[in-house]
């Protein structure tokens, strides 16, 4: 990361906000132009966002325009597509389409989701048996999704279907992206253990899909896969948080205004879990360089399991330390709760919350088979459906 290049960025940033004033431009309108101008992320390459310089140079890009006042792009409301489908369209679509799609993604005016576990199809995600039968320039896609988040504002998703049952389940998949607004699908949405409606099951009944909105190879989707997922991983236990940010923060600060319940085992846990909030925060700023620049590892999987492990014991310790009023929570109205004054929710709201922590994005258990193979080099665990073509698996 060079001085020079910081330097040249602040200049851009300036001369572009004295033509886009913050105070006046639409915010949607600000955010094209940022785009357009390569400012949006710059290590992307120019002409879809960027400048193709050092992902290590955002977070002072992001700096300079929040200090101007300018919107950001919301980036909570479209983790799936920032997280998962920008970098997997960046190395598999065509220039036309990246061009089509990263824009109005980064914007926000195009929600992204994921179609990709099923029910009997989760962990073992290589067992998927939604259909896809080739008819002339489309696929026509029989079959059911099931935990989507954010299907029900999707304009897109990323999915996976078999086009070919014939071989072995890793080699007959295939990866395409999917117009939600396509006639066949049917979103459902699913309650939560918190009352809200996060997730949702996806029914497609006979849904069309143009060959060109294929990623990769016919039948190597296992192989795109797998850069969507590591990029999940990455995304969900590596996200950009300053110290004591996101759950640590919570807990901490609930320390600091409790003044009854404080005990000295309290004292010790809370200082543990600082260390370990702290610790993490600094090995995953490395993981998410290497996502900017396109190279997610297994690595991501240890970021992961380590995030959830450590947001349960957080907002465990966070209830413990306000008692029996840190158990109550009485929001069951199939959304998330709104923040208080302090940007919080009820830490009995985050204590079930992080309970999906170890499922969602790939369970603790398989992150720990991942860890234990492809990082550690220990043997693999024994596999015999690997050879065996898929419509012969036991399902």
């Amino acid at each position: 990361m060079a001085d020079d290049d910081i330097s040249l960025l602040r200049k851009e940033i300036g001369e572009f906000l004295q033509t886009h004033d913050p105070a006046d431009t639409p915010r949607t309108e600000f955010l094209r132009a940022r785009f357009d101008a390569g400012l949006a992320w710059v290590h992307y390459p120019e002409g879809l966002g960027g400048r193709g310089l050092d992902a290590a140079l955002q977070p002072a890009v992001d700096a300079e325009f929040a200090a101007a006042g300018a919107p950001d792009n919301a980036p909570h409301r479209n983790v799936i597509g920032l997280g998962m489908a920008a970098p997997t369209l960046l190395k598999y679509a065509t220039e036309a389409d990246q061009r089509r799609w990263l824009r109005p993604l980064w914007t926000g005016e195009e929600i992204w989701c994921q179609l990709f576990s099923e029910p009997g199809a989760g962990s073992d995600l290589a067992t998927a048996g939604t259909r896809a039968v080739r008819e002339g320039d489309d696929w026509v896609v029989n079959g059911q999704k099931v935990w989507t988040s954010l299907a029900h504002e999707a304009s897109w998703a990323l999915l996976i279907a078999r086009t070919d049952p014939d071989v072995p389940k890793h080699r007959g998949l295939s990866y395409f992206v999917c117009d939600m607004s396509s006639p066949g699908i049917e979103v459902r949405a699913l309650r939560q253990l918190t009352g809200e409606a996060e997730f949702n099951e996806v029914f497609l009944g006979d849904v069309r899909v143009p060959d060109a909105n294929r990623l990769g190879e016919l039948g190597e989707g296992w192989k795109v896969t797998q850069t969507t997922l590591m990029n999940e991983r990455v995304a969900i236990g590596a996200g950009i948080a300053p110290r004591e940010g996101g759950p640590i923060g919570f807990l901490t600060q609930a320390w600091r205004d409790q003044t009854g319940a404080r005990s000295g085992a309290l004292h010790d846990r809370t200082l543990s879990l600082w260390a370990r909030a702290e610790a993490a925060r600094l090995t995953t700023a490395r993981l998410r360089q290497q996502m900017a620049a396109g190279l997610p590892g297994p690595e991501g999987s240890g970021a992961k399991l380590s995030y959830a492990l450590l947001a349960q014991d957080v907002s465990n310790a966070e209830v413990d330390l306000q008692g029996h009023l840190g158990m109550r929570f009485d929001d069951y109205s199939s959304r998330r709760p709104d923040l208080d004054e302090e940007g919080r929710r009820p830490a009995g709201y985050r204590f079930l919350r992080t309970k999906g922590n170890s499922i969602e994005g790939g369970t603790s258990e398989i992150m720990r088979t991942i860890i234990a193979e492809r990082v550690l080099g220990l043997p693999a665990e024994p596999r015999v459906d690997v050879d065996i073509p898929w419509k012969e698996l036991k399902r």
